[in-house]
């Protein structure tokens, strides 16, 4: 079957013919509901019966919102090879994949209609009990389990060639660390904040920081990372996390998986500014935000701590001051990542809904500025954080409370 992008019409058809999921009289509907920038999403369920469903991803040649932004189609490949190990790797943590269309670049996934995309939820002021545990337990077992730590080193060396991603890391590259730090076209920049922005495109210590971190995503192939976990690529109800959306994924530093989900935790604590009129109300799921924070950094370090002691046997790499200098080493890499993130999401190209959704220009302008600020000391510091409450103590210094 030749690649052609797929509507309703033909998503339907291709969903029968390349799953086990519905029987051949079953009647069914599609409908397109992907809402991102690089691929086709349709949902297809039975209208009567069982009601079985599954998810259709079809990868797009290019960017909706840029032309110019090309992606490989190949990256579906990429995501649904992703998927299985992380289905693997972190039972019940990930969607599970029914079918791989190698012709149509096309995934056939787990329905999680009953789930709601992290962002949205928190931009409403949804509490989740288990995120944290979730998350946390998500990063250490899928960093954990492909580096050289938790994989024989031959066979992750084998395994990197399937996962070179060189057109995504460049949209990486390009959109998170280089163009934020001087005027590019495509950065989007609200006139309130222009002065704010143009501060940091004069900050030569910090243009050097993020130079450095560049660096590493580009060379360092620490583990198999997801390469975009923001809270857009979470879904969740009160007792279930999957995280998915794995294209950008390639083997790369650890630390930027940490950072990107706690940047985004940074982000809606500055929105809800707006979001939460009420004072009290604001302060105590700004206080639930912070202890996420947290406790995803706590989580993921237990369980990589844990699985460290019972997998690794190397002579060398079991030194406990090995260990402590690993650890130290991704907690910096996290903070600093999480900075790079912030920052592309208030002065770059395809921002976040927490900040945009705010319709008072004032307000919007305030947030912004205090993710900036909170931002550049998570770069400039991030080898001098101890620990995790020591970074949850900088987001405080700058949140606007009023």
């Amino acid at each position: 079957m030749e690649y052609a992008t797929l509507n309703e019409k033909t998503a339907l058809e291709f969903a029968r013919a390349k799953t086990k999921v519905f029987s051949a009289d079953s009647q069914l509907e599609c409908k397109e509901i992907g809402d991102g920038n690089l691929n086709m999403v349709f949902r297809v369920s039975e209208t009567k019966g069982s009601g079985a469903s599954v998810i259709i991803k079809q990868s797009l040649p290019h960017a909706r919102i840029d032309d110019s932004i090309v992606a490989p189609l190949d990256r579906a490949r990429i995501e649904s090879e992703m998927l299985v190990l992380h289905d693997r790797n972190c039972p019940g943590l990930a969607p599970k994949i029914f079918s791989y269309d190698r012709e149509m670049y096309a995934i056939i996934m787990e329905d999680l209609s009953d789930h709601i995309v992290l962002r949205k939820g928190l931009i409403a002021g949804t509490v989740y009990p288990k995120l944290a545990e979730h998350i946390g337990e998500f990063l250490a077992r899928s960093l954990f389990f492909t580096s050289d730590l938790g994989m024989d080193p031959l066979k992750k060396k084998v395994v990197q060639k399937s996962f070179v991603n060189p057109d995504l890391c460049k949209i990486t590259e390009d959109l998170v660390f280089s163009n934020p730090y001087f005027d590019a076209a495509n950065n989007k920049i609200d006139p309130e904040i222009r002065e704010r922005a143009e501060e940091n495109w004069k900050d030569a210590a910090l243009k050097r920081e993020v130079a450095k971190l560049k660096e590493k995503f580009m060379t360092q192939g620490q583990a198999l990372i997801h390469g975009d976990l923001h809270t857009g690529s979470v879904f969740v109800t009160a007792e279930s996390t999957k995280a998915f959306d794995p294209e950008f994924g390639f083997f790369g530093p650890m630390g930027f998986d940490v950072g990107a989900i706690i940047g985004n935790l940074v982000l809606n604590h500055a929105s809800q500014l707006w979001h939460k009129k009420d004072k009290h109300e604001r302060e105590v799921f700004r206080e639930y935000l912070l202890r996420s924070f947290r406790e995803i950094w706590y989580v993921f370090e237990e369980q990589f701590r844990s699985l460290w002691h019972e997998h690794v046997k190397t002579p060398l790499e079991m030194n406990p001051e090995y260990l402590e200098d690993y650890m130290k080493r991704l907690l910096a890499d996290s903070i600093g990542y999480a900075g790079c993130k912030m920052t592309r999401r208030i002065v770059g190209l395809a921002q976040v809904e927490d900040i945009r959704s705010i319709p008072d220009a004032e307000v919007r302008a305030r947030a912004q500025i205090s993710v900036l600020d909170t931002a550049r000391e998570f770069i400039m510091r991030r080898e001098e954080y101890q620990n995790i409450d020591e970074a949850v103590e900088t987001v405080l210094k700058f949140a606007v409370t009023q």
